[in-house]
């Protein structure tokens, strides 16, 4: 069968634009005289819709554009589209995650999505009803099933403890599929591609059919779809591949010879920072923002971020202040001018000493006693998130925030200071992980000062300090960091692995006692399998548990 796939970036409840969209590449289908379109899991409405699915004209204007596809969409391709349905013939949730089969204005066939993910970002359970039954579709000679997304993974655990009881793909195949469809919206983390094809070669060699893959691309809050949509052979080998992180259409026959297709040869820091490019150009233009700014500290992270924004939006919509203190080193200054000068951004210097002494007269009577500590490190940080988001009230500018993941963890930020923003751009890289992409940045062109990847890190709010002042090392961090919060290991396994058991308790400590302030933290882009916020649902008021 000639199918073609349309790998679309869609947004949330813009249902007249993802409609469009739809159209569009189902007539580029009909003039290359495809049979079948694929299109994404719930294209129609966009992905994630989270609790827009409580509300009833969400719903109504969902089917409402599923009519408009039934009239409009062109009569000589059949095409295979996600969308939320309403549940009928059983009690249970009210609506499900549904793919029909439209053609010749007529809807041919319905598959309602399965296995309904209660993991990590995913939380279908909440509004989906599971289908009862999985039924294929025989169209134009072919007989075809549908794996919505999450269908395809009895096979492999998605997360570690994940056993679903029903094997969507099996029964399918059993009921004499011959080819099997896999409209899907699975989010971006490092390496998942690579899981994603393993799992596509598994059904291959287990069912001998041929597997239409079809994935999102773009960003959608905090998740970053990849897109990377397959096709592969009756042996489970890729014949076919999109784009990652662009929109993307493919046509191709299954039933002819293939050359086996490799995924895309791009390193993983490259994959990084494609994925952080299109997560905050997309978070920007469908929040309805055109420009971003930021703090630039002289710093590595802020110099990263700056970066990142620079090839999202162009250099035009992107402004950055140095907001300099008495404890802020001329190095750190020419550092962050140079690296604007090298970006093309705006840059401006907002000097933050006389609000600093303002704010300590009226607070001496107060403190008169005690020695300086980290409420006077904390003003600091606060006055510049004061002028940060004064300038985006004033200018309708989306603040970005410049922390990562290590100082998240350990709260090694401020609220209401450097926490200030409608964005963690780097929220879910480790500082190891920071360096990384730094330095490969300038690996392509050295936009990023060398004196900014070498120096020590600082927060620079009291005189020589550094971030080893208070957390140990990056690497010892990092490594801890990551056992804890993506293996789940405990303080005893983790210190088995050669660490310091007091250290690793010591921060497990500190991950514990910060979870109110990552509860206030902007959306964080997710990159790893899990990333603070809705990835990682943990108490405020709890015991510390660090055993």
């Amino acid at each position: 069968m000639k199918i073609a796939i349309g790998q679309i970036n869609t947004k949330i409840g813009d249902f007249e634009g993802n409609v469009n969209k739809i159209i569009h590449t189902a007539e580029r289908a009909a003039e290359d005289l495809a049979e079948l379109l694929v299109m994404p899991e719930m294209c129609v409405c966009g992905y994630p819709p989270m609790d827009l699915l409580d509300y009833d004209l969400f719903v109504r204007e969902n089917q409402k554009a599923l009519r408009r596809l039934q009239r409009e969409l062109p009569s000589q391709v059949a095409v295979a589209v996600g969308y939320v349905d309403r549940t009928r013939g059983t009690s249970g949730k009210p609506l499900q995650n549904v793919v029909s089969i439209l053609y010749e204005g007529k809807i041919l066939h319905t598959q309602a999505k399965t296995l309904l993910p209660t993991y990590d970002v995913f939380d279908e359970a909440r509004y989906f009803e599971p289908a009862t039954e999985r039924r294929v579709c025989v169209l134009k000679g072919k007989r075809v099933g549908i794996a919505i997304c999450e269908d395809i993974w009895w096979e492999q655990e998605p997360v570690p403890g994940t056993r679903y009881t029903v094997d969507p793909v099996k029964e399918l195949m059993d009921a004499g599929a011959e080819i099997l469809l896999s409209p899907s919206a699975s989010p971006f983390f490092t390496g998942k591609q690579e899981v994603r094809r393993g799992l596509l070669e598994k059904i291959g060699h287990s069912s001998g059919v041929p597997t239409v893959y079809v994935n999102m691309v773009g960003g959608n809050d905090n998740l970053i779809f990849d897109g990377c949509s397959m096709i592969t052979d009756s042996s489970g080998q890729v014949i076919k591949c999109a784009e990652e992180f662009a929109e993307d259409y493919l046509v191709c026959d299954t039933e002819a010879q293939h050359q086996r297709t490799a995924l895309p040869r791009v390193d993983e820091s490259e994959k990084l920072r494609k994925a952080l490019v299109m997560g905050v150009r997309d978070y920007v233009y469908k929040c309805g923002f055109k420009r971003v700014h930021l703090g630039l500290s002289g710093g590595i992270d802020s110099a990263l971020v700056a970066v990142i924004a620079k090839q999202a939006l162009g250099p035009e919509n992107v402004h950055c202040f140095a907001l300099p203190s008495r404890y802020s080193s001329e190095a750190s200054e020419t550092d962050a001018r140079q690296l604007a000068d090298n970006l093309g951004i705006g840059y401006d210097i907002l000097p933050i000493e006389e609000p600093f002494k303002s704010i300590l007269a009226v607070l001496a009577p107060v403190f008169e006693g005690r020695e300086p500590d980290v409420a006077e490190e904390n003003v600091q940080a606060r006055i510049r998130g004061l002028l940060l988001m004064a300038y985006s009230n004033k200018f309708g500018s989306l603040l970005l925030t410049t922390g990562n993941k290590s100082e998240l963890a350990t709260g090694y930020c401020t609220l209401y200071g450097d926490m200030s923003g409608g964005l963690a751009v780097i929220g879910d890289l480790f500082k190891g992980q920071v360096y990384n992409l730094c330095n490969h940045v300038n690996s392509a062109e050295e936009l990023i000062p060398q004196n900014i990847i070498d120096k020590p890190p600082s927060a620079e709010l009291r005189p020589d300090q550094t971030d080893q002042d208070s957390l140990p090392s990056y690497e010892v961090l990092d490594d801890i960091l990551a056992q804890y919060l993506l293996e789940n290991k405990s303080a005893a396994e983790i210190a088995q692995t050669g660490h310091d058991l007091e250290t690793v308790r010591e921060v497990l400590r500190l991950v514990g006692r910060n979870e109110y302030k990552r509860r206030q933290a902007p959306p964080v882009l997710k990159v790893s399998t899990r990333a603070f916020g809705t990835g990682r649902r943990m108490a405020i008021a709890r015991n510390i548990y660090e055993a």
